[in-house]
């Protein structure tokens, strides 16, 4: 049955808006706390002396440990309290923050990374399934999402400037201090404002299916990660056939528990399930686009990370004011209309990006995102919204971890795949070159530097990589765009 023909529901009032301001200033800390670290790396790895693979694990294991454990914590949220888990997790993580400023070697922040990565997998699905629980109108709960992912968003687009100013007058411990005064904040404000709700039926934690789903995700995201690093070699890919060999497994435990850590009854919802496949379908687009954008910016036209971030920010602002757009076009319109023309926005978009030129390009790349980003954004508010309210309120949690988790999977295989795609183009456009200039565009601009005429051919070719990258997500794109025509197309407008 539609949603928006059910009985009337309690609207909430000042306390849940006042509390979503908690909310929201979780997600804009951990957005910022990632986007900082770009421009903090280097100055970590020379405080510290951290050789490169030391760098990449200092990068990556926050990561890792957030998407393996985002199931975990999102079903204790719904056993123990999500306000409960999402208080311990703050007092956790500003903890954390203040070991990996002071560590004293790069084996001490990487796993001072690893924690903070746990505890932040105990914020992200609490703070949506708290959402969830504080706004049962779906037009309210719609625009809640918009503005928590939207102050996600403007932690991403402030990050590379706040870390620039950090690190100018600062050293590079000051960019993880950043998340102390938040956490003081929620702990202080959490627990009058935000209400506590778990599932009253909830069963014990099955600690084998914890190790199982870790099990799973774990590798899966490793091998990715791996793959879209060096290529496709043995050990990340037996890394990925473990991970799913372990995720059928966990899956068949899940169906013969009393109290299954994930409940697969979600899936049988078609508008669950399908909602869900398209959020992760453009996660994987948007990942593979933001990447092959970003290496344009810095490898094709020579920018510095803080130039090629700053030219990143029109892109966050559109995807935030659209954000924002979102549940209020659908007030009016079939949420299955906004969510669909979004994504035809969107492909729009990357038709820009397929005309960029292999040099002098940057306001063309820049158009395109913004376009891009604004379109995928409309999907995104009202997607989450259609999967919280498909959920029982009781299994908030779990569903909020699997759209999470879905969306680190996105990241993953978007960069992996997308990534592969691009440069298995931009090597085949260049058979005749010596290996090293084949290897990446990186390269190829370094080893060519002081040849011109071949310098044009490494951006000619990465040029069509950007491409060919951009016509496979433009096809995916408005593929989603009738998926979500004809899945959600039943959904009425948006109560006011």
């Amino acid at each position: 049955m539609d949603t928006a023909t059910s009985a009337p529901v309690v609207r909430a009032g000042r306390r849940e808006w006042t509390g979503l301001a908690i909310l929201a200033s979780i997600a804009l800390l951990l957005s910022v706390d990632v986007s900082v670290l770009y421009l903090a790396l280097p100055h970590m790895s020379s405080g510290l002396g951290a050789d490169a693979t030391e760098q990449l694990w200092i990068m990556d294991i926050y990561s890792f440990m957030l998407a393996g454990f985002l199931v975990t914590m999102g079903t204790l949220g719904d056993r123990i309290g999500r306000r409960k888990l999402l208080l311990i997790g703050a007092a956790a993580f500003g903890a954390l923050s203040v070991v990996a400023a002071y560590s004293t070697g790069p084996e001490m922040l990487i796993v001072g990374r690893a924690l903070l990565g746990i505890a932040g997998a105990t914020l992200m699905p609490s703070s949506m399934a708290l959402i969830r629980n504080m706004f049962h109108d779906q037009a309210q709960m719609n625009a809640a999402i918009g503005l928590w992912f939207g102050c996600f968003m403007i932690g991403m687009a402030s990050g590379p400037l706040v870390g620039g100013v950090l690190l100018e007058h600062f050293w590079w411990g000051s960019a993880f201090l950043l998340g102390v005064p938040f956490m003081l904040v929620v702990l202080f404000f959490g627990r009058t404002l935000l209400p506590e709700y778990k599932d009253p039926d909830a069963g014990r934690l099955d600690l084998a299916s914890v190790a199982l789903s870790m099990g799973a995700i774990l590798p899966m995201i490793y091998g990715l990660k791996e793959i879209a690093r060096t290529g496709l070699h043995p050990v990340p890919v037996l890394a990925m056939a473990a991970g799913i060999g372990l995720g059928v497994v966990f899956v068949r435990r899940q169906r013969r528990l009393a109290d299954p850590m994930v409940d697969l009854r979600l899936f049988r919802d078609r508008v669950f399930s399908a909602t869900l496949a398209i959020l992760l379908l453009g996660g994987i687009v948007m990942a593979g686009t933001t990447l092959m954008s970003t290496l344009y910016l810095q490898a094709v036209e020579g920018l510095s990370p803080l130039k090629a971030g700053l030219w990143l920010v029109p892109q966050n602002i559109a995807m935030i004011i659209a954000l924002g757009a979102g549940p209020a076009l659908a007030k009016r319109i079939r949420p299955a209309y906004v969510m669909a023309g979004g994504l035809a926005i969107a492909a729009a978009g990357l038709a820009v990006h397929t005309q960029v030129p292999a040099d002098g390009g940057t306001a063309l790349l820049v158009t395109g995102l913004v376009v891009t980003s604004a379109g995928i954004a409309l999907p995104m508010a009202l997607g989450n919204g259609i999967i919280m309210s498909a959920a029982p309120p009781e299994k908030a949690g779990s569903a909020a971890s699997l759209t999470e988790t879905s969306g680190e999977f996105g990241v993953a295989v978007g960069v992996a795949l997308l990534g592969s795609l691009g440069t298995a183009v931009y090597r085949g456009m260049l058979p005749e070159s010596p290996e090293a200039i084949r290897e990446s565009v990186t390269a190829g601009i370094a080893g060519a530097r002081h040849l011109p005429e071949l310098l044009d051919s490494v951006r000619t070719a990465f040029a069509g990589g950007l491409h060919a990258v951009a016509g496979v997500g433009g096809l995916i794109f408005l593929t989603l765009a009738v998926i979500t025509l004809v899945t959600l197309r039943h959904r009425a407008p948006l109560t006011d």
